[in-house]
C-alpha cells in the first residue's frame, strides 16, 4: 500500500495503523523525531532507521535514540547513493524493509520527494509506504486519466524490474550495486 497525506495528524495515524510490532521501518526526513517516537513505540520488537541531514535533527534524535534501543539515527542526505547503499546493507540481515516513511519538506519539493520515493522504494521494496507531501497530494486529487496502472505494494511494482532510470543524475545516485 502507498499512502500520500499532508496533515501531520493523519500521517501519524496512518503510521499507527500500518506499523506492526516487529516491523523494520525506514524513515526519510525524521526532523526532530516526533513521528519517530511513535514508530519506535509501535515496533518495540522491530527496528527503526531514521534519517535526516539537519543539525537540529542530530541533537534531538541523539536524545531519542538513547531512550529507544530499537531506533537508530543517521545524519545523512537521502538523495545520495551512498546513503541508500548504507541503509540497504543495514537492513539486508533483517529481511528487508516493511515500512518506508517519507516526510521531506512537508508541502514543498514534490518532485524531489517523488524521485526519492521511487528510488528508495524500488530498491527496498517495502510492504507499505507513507509519503507526507502537499504537492503530491494536490497532484493526485487534481489529475485524471482513463488509464489504470496500479501497484498493490508499498512500491511501484507496476514498473517491474525496470530499476532506477540512469537519467536521475541530479540526485547524484544510483548504480546497479544494490
Amino acid at each position: 500500500m502507498i499512502s500520500v497525506v499532508y496533515n501531520i495528524n493523519i500521517y501519524r495515524q496512518v503510521l499507527r495503523d500500518i506499523i506492526k510490532q516487529d516491523d523494520l521501518v525506514v524513515e526519510l526526513g525524521c526532523h526532530l523525531g516526533n513521528s519517530t517516537k511513535i514508530m519506535s513505540e509501535m515496533a518495540p520488537e522491530g527496528k527503526i532507521i531514521a534519517l535526516d541531514k539537519s543539525e537540529e535533527a542530530s541533537q534531538s534524535m541523539n536524545k531519542l535514540t538513547s531512550s529507544y534501543s530499537n531506533t537508530e539515527f543517521l545524519k545523512a542526505d537521502v538523495r545520495l547513493h551512498e546513503t541508500l547503499e548504507k541503509v540497504a546493507l543495514m537492513i539486508k540481515d533483517h529481511g528487508g524493509c516493511d515500512v518506508l516513511s517519507i516526510d521531506l519538506g512537508g508541502g514543498h519539493y514534490p518532485d524531489t520527494t517523488f524521485k526519492v520515493f521511487f528510488i528508495w522504494s524500488s530498491t527496498l521494496r517495502p510492504r507499505d509506504t507513507i509519503i507526507r507531501n502537499r504537492g503530491l497530494l494536490d497532484f493526485l486529487h487534481s489529475s485524471s486519466s482513463s488509464e489504470i496502472i496500479k501497484s498493490q505494494e508499498g512500491w511501484l511494482e507496476s514498473s517491474g524490474g525496470d530499476g532506477v532510470p540512469p537519467r536521475l543524475k541530479e540526485l547524484q545516485l544510483w548504480s546497479t550495486n544494490i
